[in-house]
This record gives C-alpha cells, structure tokens and sequence, in this order.
C-alpha cells in the first residue's frame, strides 16, 4: 500500500471523525464555520510562507476542499506527508 493510498484512508477517517463531532455539538453551524475558517486560514499561511521552511501546498481543489471539510489538522497532515 502506498502512501498515498494511506493518506487517503486517513483524510476519510477523520472526515467521518469530524462529521460526527459536528454533528453532536450544541451550536453546529458555528462549530462547521469556525472549523472551516481555520483550515482555509492555515492553507493559505502554509501557501504564503510555506516555502520559507520547505513546506509549500499548492493550492488546489482537493487541498482546499480538504481543508475546508476536516480543518487545520488536514494542512498538519499534508505538511507531514511532505516531509514523508
């Protein structure tokens, strides 16, 4: 199985992770913006800078959907498979 693959399985997963959070929370909506913000915010702080350290994602449509959907912890991932 290659990494790729093993990224994959793991964005799906925490997808469904954050499904069910969000789904459970008191304030929902607030809970799916608040999560969507930070991701998109981290995505373009690692897109500007990124490249000082190494870490640049370019941005595309799956980096932005995933990041939009699974929040910060999605750009952690993604700097992590870099350095993979």
């Amino acid at each position: 199985m290659d990494t790729e693959a093993i990224f994959r399985l793991i964005c799906g997963g925490a997808a469904a992770v954050m499904i069910v959070c969000c789904a459970r929370r008191r304030h929902r909506l607030l809970s799916v913006l608040l999560g969507s913000g930070t991701g998109l915010a981290a995505l373009m702080l690692v897109n500007l800078f990124g490249s000082s350290i190494g870490a640049h994602i370019p941005l595309n449509l799956f980096n932005v959907c995933g990041s939009t959907v699974l929040g910060a912890p999605f750009v952690a991932a993604l700097i992590i498979i870099r350095y993979i």
